[in-house]
């Protein structure tokens, strides 16, 4: 068992949440990357009860549109009645900063078949995908979704980015990094995980023991072609043998954009 799994990510954000009232999301960084400069369309997403990451950041988030950012579902549907308390940070390279763009958020819009089941521990989250609305448009760069019949070639390099942990005992990690990573045969996922956790229609794996994504990368990007193709989603550990990262489909998906 891993000594920081996301499950106890989660377990802490639970007990933050009590304080406020809410009910907490689970998270999931770069194992194995290198620092990074934020691409226009990168957003951290986070709340200030967050109080135990700098920026109360606990994911990450995509901008697809002037007003709209794509992340996790798993990481904002526990404050889908107050989304004012979130907020969509741009052009942050480190979380201890106040620099960038700091933007609100108004609406939370959760992919209606989102649902959770579990994994050896892990959460398992399904159909894990959300849009964002920010308060104003912002002058960036959008980075362009993946077509309906965009595809997923095993091997092929993909580009994550996070700022989240650099190991399962890595707690403390701030500042952006990011790392390449190849996609993984959806065999090879199902081997893994089996069909109940993997659904190869809403998921695709990627990653490998050198490089993957950890705690506080969920929300994040998974990057084809210049293309957003996936969201951080989950996994069972970081960087595990056997077991790569699993991440959202989004050819899959329809988004209200």
């Amino acid at each position: 068992m891993p000594l920081f799994p996301r499950r106890l990510a989660a377990v802490v954000l639970s007990a933050l949440a009590l304080c406020a009232g809410l009910v907490a999301p689970s998270a999931n960084a770069v194992v194995g990357g290198s620092l990074a400069t934020p691409p226009s369309w990168l957003a951290a997403i986070g709340t200030p009860a967050f109080l135990i990451r700098p920026s109360g950041q606990f994911c990450g988030g995509v901008l697809v549109a002037s007003d709209k950012v794509v992340t996790a579902a798993h990481c904002v549907s526990f404050l889908r009645q107050v989304p004012s308390l979130l907020s969509a940070v741009f052009g942050r390279a480190d979380l201890s900063k106040k620099d960038g763009e700091a933007v609100r958020i108004t609406k939370i819009w959760v992919h209606p078949g989102f649902r959770e089941t579990s994994f050896q521990g892990e959460t398992v989250e399904h159909n894990d995908v959300a849009v964002l609305t920010l308060a104003r448009p912002v002058n960036r760069l959008p980075l362009p979704l993946i077509g309906r019949y965009g595809t997923y070639p095993p091997g092929a390099n993909a580009r994550v980015l996070g700022w989240g942990t650099t190991s399962e005992r890595d707690l403390f990690n701030a500042r952006l990094r990011e790392a390449t990573i190849p996609i993984a045969p959806d065999a090879r996922c199902t081997k893994a995980y089996g069909r109940d956790a993997f659904e190869a229609k809403g998921m695709v794996c990627a990653g490998s023991p050198r490089a993957d994504t950890c705690e506080f990368d969920s929300g994040g990007p998974l990057i084809l072609e210049g293309r957003l193709a996936g969201l951080t989603s989950w996994a069972y550990g970081c960087a595990r043998p056997g077991y790569p990262g699993v991440y959202t489909r989004l050819s899959a998906f329809t988004l209200p954009l």
